[in-house]
């Protein structure tokens, strides 16, 4: 492989962009949820978040390769921070419903708090690209939430008649959608502040069905 098209490996950048200074890279993750967040995805690019953090285009490029690996790199950080707050808020509860409970208000408060993370990930981010880049997997939270859910149906408290995974969808569509919606709407209430009405949804959808009543002879 020639040197040119080593340096566009992912990991070759994602190396060189633990170079940056602290505080460089401080300015150039909020200049990238500025940019992005406010712009079209195809419209923003590299050098309007050099512009705006302040920081020459060429120290950008030379780390990240593409406007794609720069934002994708900064919202793999963001949701890694929210995939170690979770774990954190999760020490010692055992009850499932309260676990999950805990989990839905955990992600609409982490929007609600970061809009600008939000309106990225649900509004200005083309699904196809980054479900093409290994970010996307975010095997870590993922594996937390099935986890949780796989647990809830060996022990029949969660519907066993789909995959976790179908109940994580569920879950994980209303978070968008109420974002979605909470955007559109002017974010005029709190967004976490209806997780106790949603969530009592939700776990009504996701319940272990009660079983039929038995027919007298």
């Amino acid at each position: 492989m020639n040197r040119a098209a080593a340096s566009n490996e992912p990991g070759n950048h994602e190396t060189r962009a633990l170079t940056l200074r602290p505080e460089v890279r401080q300015r150039l993750e909020e200049a990238v949820l500025e940019v992005f967040s406010e712009s079209d995805f195809h419209k923003a690019n590299i050098r309007d978040v050099a512009k705006t953090a302040g920081i020459s285009f060429s120290t950008i490029y030379n780390h990240y390769g593409s406007k794609e690996r720069l934002l994708f790199s900064v919202v793999d950080v963001w949701l890694g921070n929210l995939t170690d707050r979770i774990s954190d808020h999760l020490q010692g509860i055992e009850d499932l419903k309260e676990k999950l409970r805990k989990v839905f208000w955990l992600q609409l408060d982490f929007y609600e708090r970061h809009p600008r993370l939000g309106r990225i990930l649900f509004m200005t981010l083309p699904m196809k690209t980054w479900m093409a880049d290994e970010t996307f997997q975010q095997r870590k939270m993922i594996n937390l939430f099935l986890e949780a859910l796989k647990d809830g149906q060996r022990r029949g408290i969660l519907n066993p008649n789909v995959r976790a995974g179908v109940l994580l969808d569920f879950i994980l569509g209303l978070v968008q959608r109420s974002f979605f919606m909470w955007i559109s709407r002017g974010q005029q209430e709190s967004l976490a502040g209806q997780s106790t009405t949603l969530f009592e949804m939700v776990w009504r959808a996701i319940a272990a069905p009660d079983p039929a009543p038995q027919q007298r002879a």
